[in-house]
């Protein structure tokens, strides 16, 4: 008996529920509203994938920017550094070359007391308490 009472109810509920299905499709604002819809759902994908590839351009284009910036910003580097050492190369070459004439001058000077040392003997002993000879 109670099998008999769920295959009615079942049955009823199938009948309801296709009775509703053909009610729902067979009425001509519903097929509208539908087609409606489903045209603004498809012009809203268009629009979404028209600004997804807009924002791949951009992404691109910051891209290409960010490369040009870090291009310049390391060779600017580049050059800065050659130039650093350059200006040292060229700035301490007179400074050598004036201490090496000093270090040639200095060593005359010496070479000729170390002479006058040997003919004089006040100059030697003075030479002596120096450390020069």
């Amino acid at each position: 008996m109670k099998k008999i009472v769920y295959v009615v109810v079942l049955l009823l509920l199938l009948c309801n529920i296709s009775a509703f299905a053909k009610d729902f499709l067979s009425n001509q604002d519903s097929r509208d509203r539908f087609i409606r819809l489903e045209v603004i759902v498809d012009e809203g994908f268009k629009s979404t994938n028209i600004r997804i590839d807009n924002l791949r351009d951009d992404i691109k284009d910051i891209k290409t920017f960010m490369l040009w910036g870090f291009g310049i910003l390391f060779s600017g580097m580049g050059i800065l550094i050659g130039f650093v050492l350059w200006d040292r190369r060229t700035a301490l070459a007179p400074v050598i070359k004036r201490y090496e004439e000093l270090e040639e001058r200095q060593e005359k000077i010496e070479h000729s007391l170390k002479e006058l040392a040997i003919q004089d003997k006040k100059v030697g002993d003075t030479l002596r308490k120096v450390g020069l000879l």
